[in-house]
């Protein structure tokens, strides 16, 4: 029998906290339960504050932290009433409210002493900052855990994760593996539609499936540094926001047809990506919310019509939840003192063990 392990997660898209326990022993991982708790409205507004710097004073930051922490608990605790038997550890990813490698430093909120005192399970919080520490991006860290989970011996794969903001991971079947962040995934997304819809976010994308793509737009915002940058490299809210959208509008655009322009914004970066820098690849796994997004996924499939498109379902886990279970393995790295990072992927100096520990 092998040990739990709990991971917490929620997007830079803000909208839920996602849980999920594994079970980790000798033959490798198994999901066992998950759960998804949405974030208040009050919550979201906090987050959107602070991460947009219009209400960032220390005072809000830390009470903010405290929330969020209390936030995490109350979900992991929901999930474990599920469990057969009390985990090792939870790894809580947090959420991300500031990520500016270039200035060495990123900031996840999520009291990691908060977590450890109200579930009395061993917490590991901080997973980015040990990796920045060594001049890495602190960013993307999810291509360990895809090489660990998803890789094949036969199959040249890419997982993309299409969370708030988008990344890849390359899966060679020699063992070689890179990633990075493509630009942005649903955040962008997200944040139109709930600025001019009610509602979270565009189900499925039948809101952008409705109206007609912005050439021009799409143009000016593809012709972004970001996109022509090499990897290694990494980014977020900082960069990709409403007011960089903003920038790009003349004002005489109607709302659902940049949201459709938006979708093809994402498809078309991530497929960018694959054909500069993953052309070998014969198949792609998509996980994250916007793997469950119709619209766009019918525009990637139309972008990459020679490699097939399907979900990480049909590699042992549901897309919304391999995020999540990132976190949770992370968690039983540092635990057993082993790198989390790798240094092809984030460029730090050298494999380093992740995250803070907190017992309760």
């Amino acid at each position: 029998m092998g040990e739990i392990y709990v991971g917490l997660m929620s997007g830079t898209s803000a909208d839920a906290i996602d849980a999920a326990a594994i079970e980790i022993d000798g033959t490798g991982i198994r999901l066992l339960h998950t759960y998804s708790q949405p974030l208040t409205e009050n919550l979201r507004q906090r987050i959107y504050e602070v991460t947009t710097g219009d209400n960032d004073r220390l005072e809000n930051i830390f009470s903010l932290n405290l929330a969020l922490g209390a936030a995490f608990a109350d979900a992991a605790l929901e999930l474990i009433t599920g469990l057969d038997r009390p985990p090792r550890a939870i790894g809580c990813h947090g959420q991300t409210v500031r990520h500016c490698p270039e200035r060495q430093f990123t900031v996840q909120l999520a009291s990691g002493a908060v977590l450890a005192t109200r579930t009395g399970i061993t917490t590991v919080t901080d997973f980015r900052s040990g990796d920045l520490a060594l001049g890495g991006q602190g960013a993307p860290l999810a291509p360990a855990f895809h090489q660990a989970v998803f890789s094949s011996t036969t199959e040249e794969r890419a997982i993309v994760n299409i969370g708030g903001i988008a990344n890849i991971t390359h899966l060679s079947p020699s063992g070689k593996v890179f990633g990075f962040d493509t630009g942005p995934g649903n955040t962008l997304l997200d944040h139109w539609y709930r600025r001019h819809r009610s509602g979270p976010f565009d189900r499925d994308g039948t809101w952008a499936a409705s109206g007609v793509l912005i050439r021009p737009l799409l143009d000016r915002l593809l012709a972004d540094a970001y996109f022509q940058a090499s990897p290694p490299k990494s980014t977020g809210l900082e960069h990709f926001n409403l007011d960089w959208l903003q920038a790009h509008l003349d004002g005489s655009e109607a709302a659902l047809d940049v949201q459709a322009t938006l979708v093809a914004l994402t498809a078309g970066s991530i497929a960018d990506a694959v054909h500069d820098h993953a052309p070998q690849t014969t198949a792609l796994y998509l996980c994250g919310g916007g793997a469950l997004n119709g619209e766009l996924v019918r525009q990637l499939q139309a972008h990459l019509e020679e490699v097939p498109i399907r979900t990480t379902l049909a590699l042992g886990i549901a897309p919304q939840w391999v995020e999540a279970c990132v976190f949770a393995w992370l968690a039983h790295r540092r635990l057993c003192g082993q790198a989390g990072n790798i240094p092809a992927v984030t460029e730090a100096i050298r494999p380093a063990v992740l995250g803070a520990v907190y017992l309760p």
